[in-house]
C-alpha cells in the first residue's frame, strides 16, 4: 500500500487558497479513480482506492499544515509502513505555476507542512512538488501562499490537476519522469 498525502489547512475559507493545492490533488485523484468515501482517521481524511494496480491511501491532515506530520506520522506507523510508500503533494514557491516535478527527499524550502513530516518522520519521501510560483519578495510570501487563486489561472489550475489525475499511473508504478513528462504534455 501507498500512502499519498495532500498537504493543506482544513476549513472552506482555505479551499482555493495556493497553499492548498495538496487538498486539491488528492480531491481529483479520488474523484478520477473512483476511490472509496471519506472516512475520518489519523487526524485527517482519508480515502481508500486504486491507481492502477497499485492500492494507494489518499490522506488531507486535518491537523492544518504545521502540524501535519501528527497526522501523517499517525497513518505511517498504523499501518507499518516504509518510507518509500510516502508521497507528499505540496504548493512550491520555487517552481513557475502549474509546473509540476517529483523529488525524493531532500530540504522543506521553508515549507512548513514538509517541516513537520521531517520532524515527525525522516527527509526520505517523495514529493509531488506542485509550482505555485513566488510573488517577488519574501515580505509578500504568507499573504500570497494564503490567498486564493485568481480567476485568470483557474483553467491552468484544472488543466494541470487534470492532467495529476490522468496519469497517475505512473507515478503509482514509480515512474515519476514519466508522470512529469506525460504531464507537461497535457499542458502544451
Amino acid at each position: 500500500m501507498q500512502l499519498w498525502v495532500g498537504l493543506g489547512n482544513p476549513g472552506p475559507k482555505y479551499t482555493m487558497h495556493r497553499h492548498n493545492i495538496g487538498f486539491m490533488a488528492c480531491d481529483v485523484l479520488a474523484e478520477m479513480h473512483g476511490f472509496g468515501p471519506v472516512q475520518k482517521k489519523f487526524q485527517g481524511w482519508v480515502q481508500e482506492g486504486r491507481i492502477g494496480t497499485e492500492k494507494v491511501m489518499l490522506l488531507k491532515p486535518a491537523t492544518f499544515m504545521n502540524e501535519s506530520g501528527r497526522s501523517v506520522g499517525e497513518a505511517m506507523r498504523f499501518y507499518k509502513l516504509e518510507m518509500s510508500a510516502l508521497t507528499v503533494f505540496h504548493d512550491e514557491l520555487d517552481l513557475p505555476p502549474f509546473k509540476v516535478k517529483v523529488k525524493q527527499g531532500g530540504g522543506t524550502a521553508g515549507h512548513n507542512g514538509l517541516r513537520s513530516i521531517d520532524k515527525h518522520l525522516d527527509k526520505e519521501f517523495r514529493r509531488v512538488r506542485l509550482g505555485i510560483g513566488h510573488p517577488g519578495h519574501k515580505d509578500r510570501v504568507s499573504g500570497y501562499v494564503l490567498g486564493n487563486y485568481a480567476k485568470s489561472e483557474q483553467d491552468d489550475l484544472v488543466t494541470m490537476l487534470g492532467a495529476i489525475g490522468a496519469e497517475a499511473e505512473w507515478l503509482a508504478n514509480g515512474d515519476g519522469p514519466r508522470f512529469m513528462s506525460e504531464i507537461a504534455l497535457r499542458q502544451q
